[in-house]
């Protein structure tokens, strides 16, 4: 799809994904942030102030060391050189943060308003404090004081655990427990084979973390990957929240990480003598109803095709985001319908680096990243087209469709 106004991703790149608790827990919120900003301008070698835009994915401001409106995307960029004339905007969309970080940033390029923008977002599960509440103006004198975990039974208040909503779903499709214990499984195969095959370096940045008693140890590969995942294993774990097939080993963990992508105008990259690694083709960002999360990607992947004027068979490749095992199942079989090789056809294209299973999901990163490794793939294989999918909770999805020449 030629054109000078073209939206078009110059550089792209991610930390490893680091489990809870793992390496990157003692990272501060806007450092871990900056890491992605900084890098892709560094690889490309522009100057900071090129940049006029940063859209950056926030889904829980709790970790930031100023939880009160902390502007993250702001004091990321900041931290990473930036000129502090630069705007910015932090904003929560849940999992799909990073991924419609990058269609507004690509929207807001294509109307003429910016040339040049950075999109992407970062969490930190570690960094999560518990949380007293009622004490301000409840009078306590006397008495225990009882502390919150946000991160107990991951989900909604007011509403079921996105688990629960997901198996549900995944039940009414027949997906069952040995079926999703595969698919984990196989992510963590397809990952393995992928990082050994060096696939991972174009995105990754290696981190030397200082560890105790003064020496570093280098991150280099994503924390949540288990190299020694079978069947038999995945298959001793128990469901959680009385679900018929979800486990820990079925769906993500809680992870740390951070993902940025630089884009602009083709017109731009060329006055600055860039090569585009992809062009954005389209993007679609949806809801539906809030409890049935595992259909959102398929139906967020038919409207984006449609927009593009594409069918399936145009995809070389594809990323359905694990959020747990029976999302890229239930949305492969909702495009499939009931023709069982169209359907086999799909899944053998979807996932093959892995997915979050076994790289991890920091939430609002993970967009990002679905885009850059599907980019860089391309790449590999001469080009062609990719989709990338992302639900995300109470029934949002995101799908984005690029190309690389």
């Amino acid at each position: 799809m030629p054109g000078e106004n073209n939206v078009v991703i110059v550089s792209a790149a991610r930390t490893p994904f680091g489990r809870y608790g793992g390496m990157l827990k003692d990272f501060d919120y806007y450092d871990l942030g900056a890491i992605p900003i900084k890098e892709v301008l560094n690889r490309v070698k522009i100057n900071p102030d090129a940049v006029d835009w940063v859209f950056w994915g926030v889904g829980d401001t709790s970790p930031c060391k100023d939880p009160f409106t902390p502007v993250a995307a702001r004091q990321s960029l900041i931290k990473a050189g930036l000129p502090h004339e630069t705007s910015s905007i932090s904003f929560d969309m849940a999992c799909v943060s990073a991924m419609h970080a990058v269609k507004l940033a690509a929207m807001t390029i294509a109307s003429g308003e910016i040339d040049v923008a950075i999109a992407g977002g970062a969490t930190s599960f570690s960094q999560e404090p518990l949380i007293v509440r009622g004490l301000r103006f409840g009078g306590y004198r006397l008495g225990d004081v009882k502390m919150e975990d946000p991160l107990q039974a991951l989900g909604y208040n007011d509403f079921n655990p996105v688990a629960v909503d997901a198996d549900n779903v995944a039940a009414e499709y027949g997906i069952e427990r040995r079926e999703q214990d595969e698919w984990a499984l196989r992510s963590h195969v397809n990952y393995g084979d992928a990082w050994n095959a060096g696939k991972f370096k174009d995105e990754l940045i290696s981190l030397n973390i200082q560890q105790p008693g003064g020496v570093s140890k280098l991150l280099n590969i994503d924390e949540q990957y288990r190299s020694d995942t079978s069947l038999e294993r995945l298959s001793k774990l128990k469901t959680i929240y009385n679900t018929r097939a979800i486990t820990a080993g079925n769906a993500p963990g809680m992870n740390d990480g951070a993902a940025a992508i630089l884009l602009m105008t083709r017109r731009r990259a060329e006055d600055l003598g860039l090569t585009p690694l992809a062009t954005l083709v389209a993007q679609v960002s949806i809801a539906i109803s809030a409890s049935r999360i595992a259909e959102a990607p398929g139906h967020a992947i038919q409207r984006v095709l449609k927009k593009a004027q594409l069918s399936i068979d145009d995809l070389s490749v594809m990323e359905i985001n694990e959020a747990f095992a029976c999302v890229p199942l239930v949305s492969t079989k909702l495009i499939a319908g009931d023709d069982k090789k169209k359907l086999q056809n799909i899944r053998d294209r979807t996932n093959i680096n892995g997915s979050a299973i076994a790289i991890g999901h920091p939430n609002t990163a993970s967009g990002a990243r679905i885009i850059m490794n599907l980019m860089y793939e391309l790449q590999r294989r001469g080009g062609g087209y990719a989709l990338g999918a992302i639900c995300g909770g109470l029934g949002q999805a995101n799908a984005a469709i690029i190309k690389v020449d």
